[in-house]
């Protein structure tokens, strides 16, 4: 048994002499241990002792400075994860996996996963609904998750040691895009949370990720993790295994403390709400295990039912003065309110080039004559997020005066009547090329609002030009009711000002 204490000591010693060697600590603790055994002890105290390992098996102090805005936008899945997906592929069905039998079953469940997802059904994950599922979303989910970090990073709310917890993990598509978001330098301890089959293929994704990225997989349920009593509490099985950057799998219970027992920086959510039974107690739970600054990201894809299902959950668990607030995109501009509209807001980026995998997957597909390509590309990075914290801090701490604006709670009363209005931009244009159509809210709407841009000049083209979640000024927008929609249209023209408070 190594004396760890020795390790951590002469490690705190050395941090800022020269670069930490296993070799050379070995010679400080008493019985001389092998420097191999040296060496795991400081990759299992790294976390804590704000260390990384370099390439050439020594350690050196994680810089203290917050993660720095790494410019995210990628263009394709890496192609190493890409090699990943289809070995899985090939070990299942053979070289042929994208034709024949084994081609027809993947876009079989492909489908039968989109029509469960539509309506609202419960999906079993086994394994070849995994590599199904893993072959059509892994590129979306992986370029989002650095998007909605980016909201965090420009305000250096995202430490470069920070400790993560993934419920509803999947095959890994967050957690791949995490470990690519952060820096070189940070040091991360991963834990994984993935009942399903999911579990064998994010492992294997996993394995590919840096000697710095500690990662853990939980073979549970969310509820049995949070002991929350319910369906599916009883679901826990002892498969929780640790991966090394070694590849080297150990039981959780042989590392020794709980997942819970030290709170967590990041607790995320990537596209898992929707099939929770309680997703309201299991988020409330998540929040409970923050860091005083740490964060909750909850993702969903951007259709409707699963983008108003995580609005009407962040809605449940942040209520006014309940101690977590909505960091972002949907700010709530007036004090002490909250909005009950329906609440369907994405963002959008730049679509990914087809991987590989997709195109051979689709191009082996039988159509009819009707039928179009690409029904088995996604590529598109559309999704609807939140972002909770409990200190206190949002995006951009800006607030609605009433003697210089309108609520859009109170826009019954104003409709026909020019009015200013602070507005937090949530959407897209949505028209089809003729007025340009913006969703919009301040945290006080009940009804859809939208502003209506009939005519652009250059003192309102800001609305066109701010993106997904800026806060914008709207001085003398005319409020109309539109009766087809149900919804209230402030139109910008040649009278109204549009100005960006906050990008």
């Amino acid at each position: 048994m190594i004396d760890r204490t020795a390790v951590r000591n002469t490690a705190n010693y050395l941090r800022n002499v020269r670069p930490i060697d296993p070799e050379e600590i070995s010679e400080y603790i008493e019985g001389v241990p092998h420097p191999g055994v040296v060496r795991e002890t400081l990759r299992e105290e790294a976390f804590d002792l704000r260390l990384r390992e370099r390439e050439d098996g020594t350690f050196v102090p994680v810089d203290d400075g917050p993660v720095a805005t790494p410019g995210w936008s990628p263009t394709e899945f890496p192609e190493s994860y890409a090699f990943v997906v289809e070995d899985l592929l090939l070990e299942e069905f053979g070289a042929d996996w994208h034709a024949g039998e084994s081609g027809d079953r993947l876009r079989a469940t492909l489908r039968d996963l989109k029509t469960d997802y539509l309506y609202g059904n419960d999906v079993d994950y086994d394994r070849i609904a995994a590599l199904a599922y893993a072959t059509y979303h892994l590129p979306d989910y992986y370029a989002t998750i650095g998007y909605v970090l980016d909201d965090l990073v420009e305000n250096g709310l995202l430490d470069r040691t920070p400790r993560v917890l993934d419920v509803g993990a999947g095959v890994g598509g967050p957690a791949l895009g995490l470990h690519d978001y952060l820096p070189e330098d940070a040091v991360v301890e991963y834990h994984a949370v993935e009942p399903s089959a999911a579990a064998d293929v994010l492992d294997r994704l996993l394995a590919e990720t840096g000697r710095n990225f500690r990662t853990t997989v939980h073979r549970t349920t969310a509820e049995s993790l949070f002991g929350i009593p319910g369906v599916g509490a009883t679901a826990e099985t002892d498969a929780t295994a640790e991966t090394d950057a070694g590849g080297t799998a150990m039981r959780a219970a042989d590392r020794g403390a709980p997942v819970l027992d030290e709170p967590f920086d990041l607790v995320v959510f990537g596209n898992v709400l929707s099939e929770l039974d309680d997703p309201v107690a299991v988020v409330e739970a998540g929040i409970d295990a923050l860091a005083d600054d740490g964060s909750v990201v909850a993702l969903a894809p951007a259709d409707r039912e699963t983008a108003i299902g995580l609005r009407q959950v962040e809605r449940a668990v942040a209520p006014p003065g309940s101690g977590a607030d909505v960091y972002s995109p949907e700010l709530r501009l007036w004090p002490d309110v909250a909005p009950t509209d329906r609440g369907w807001s994405f963002d959008v980026r730049e679509d990914l080039n087809v991987p590989p995998f997709q195109r051979r997957l689709d191009e082996a597909a039988s159509r009819g004559t009707d039928d179009e390509p690409g029904e088995f590309h996604n590529v598109d990075v559309q999704f609807a997020y939140s972002i909770l914290r409990t200190d206190g801090e949002r995006r951009v701490d800006i607030r609605a005066s009433e003697d210089r604006c309108a609520r859009m709670a109170d826009s019954e009363s104003h409709v026909t009547d020019r009015v200013n209005l602070l507005a937090v931009k949530l959407g897209h244009d949505l028209s089809e090329g003729d007025n340009a159509v913006y969703r919009v809210g301040d945290g006080s709407q009940s009804i859809d609002h939208y502003l209506v841009n009939t005519r652009e000049t250059t003192l309102n083209r800001d609305l066109r030009e701010a993106g997904y979640g800026a806060v914008l000024f709207v001085e003398n927008g005319l409020v109309l009711w539109n009766e087809d929609e149900g919804a209230y249209n402030v139109v910008v023209d040649d009278e109204t000002v549009v100005d960006l408070v906050a990008p």
